[in-house]
């Protein structure tokens, strides 16, 4: 191997990444950490939730509002009507998004540029809000899970990567699976997506962590306050500062403890975090292989 000594330049370049890299990882994390101190801290009037500035480490350490977040019936209905519209979401979107991307991985598919350019154009002009709103009415999927899945179902931009991901794919494998006997239904389902698990997984993450994250959909297409998902719950607490289904926990358990509503503020949105936290790094292995070879390819 062949040692090569960089110059001054090249070390001063390669500081300079690292300090720039340093201050994007800072102002990532900071946002992050601070509101896992404000949940944690239990100071009362001294406690990060009612300070200012900087705030690296809780003055007193206490899980109390987390505690009292688990009785919060309000964020459990949440999560479960966001888990559903995530868990539907993401399959019914790999599953049509897979479907339709193979077929334009075909070079020989007729009319092959017409169906891309079309798709593209969808990445360009949408319908806007009203006609979408008049059309979820009119199909009666109002206060339904459908409304919320049905209309991103299939991303332009994601059946783009998947159908250069599968087009990196050799020829000769579907080739020996025909001379084979087998058809295009029996190559797509046990050759091309076993192949395909990084960039499968990273439209899942791409399309879960939309579905998650998702509150303006609900907020026009749900009015059932029991069908309402977790962000909009979270929206009624942080933005609309709505603390009175809070309150009211507090008041039936008998609380003694002092919460701010700060405090339970970052409390709830630490719990919308979680989830992600946790599903990440078992997508991750896969996220970079398929960005960039779906990307790059075709």
């Amino acid at each position: 191997m062949i040692n090569v000594k960089k110059s001054l330049g090249d070390k001063m370049f390669d500081v300079l990444i690292y300090v720039i890299l340093t201050g994007i990882m800072i102002c990532t994390i900071y946002p992050f950490w601070t509101q896992v101190v404000i949940s944690l801290d239990g100071g009362g009037a001294k406690s990060a939730a009612y300070s200012s500035g900087i705030k690296l480490l809780p003055t007193q350490l206490t899980f109390d509002s987390y505690k009292l977040a688990f009785k919060f019936d309000a964020l459990w209905m949440g999560y479960r009507n966001t888990m559903v519209r995530t868990a539907i979401g993401v399959v019914l979107s790999i599953f049509f998004t897979a479907i339709t991307a193979y077929p334009l991985a075909k070079k020989d598919l007729p009319f092959n540029r017409a169906f891309t350019s079309f798709i593209l154009f969808t990445m360009l002009f949408g319908g806007g809000t009203i006609p979408s709103y008049l059309l979820i009415k009119e199909l009666h999927m109002l206060n339904t899970v459908w409304s919320l899945v049905i209309p991103g179902m299939i991303g332009a931009f994601n059946v783009l990567i998947m159908r250069n991901f599968f087009r990196s794919i050799p020829d000769e494998l579907e080739e020996s699976a025909r001379v084979d006997g087998a058809g295009y239904l029996r190559i797509f389902t046990q050759i091309v997506i076993p192949l395909s698990k990084p960039v499968l997984a990273t439209i899942a993450l791409w399309v879960g962590v939309g579905h998650w994250n998702a509150w303006f959909d609900s907020m026009i297409y749900i009015s059932d306050p029991d069908k309402q998902m977790l962000q909009i719950v979270l929206r009624k607490i942080i933005i609309q500062n709505n603390m009175s289904d809070i309150n009211s926990v507090i008041q039936h358990i008998g609380s003694k403890t002092e919460f701010s509503g700060r405090q339970l503020q970052a409390t709830v949105v630490m719990f919308s975090i979680i989830p992600m936290l946790i599903v990440y790094p078992f997508i991750q292995k896969y996220f970079v292989k398929g960005v960039m070879i779906g990307a790059i390819k075709g």
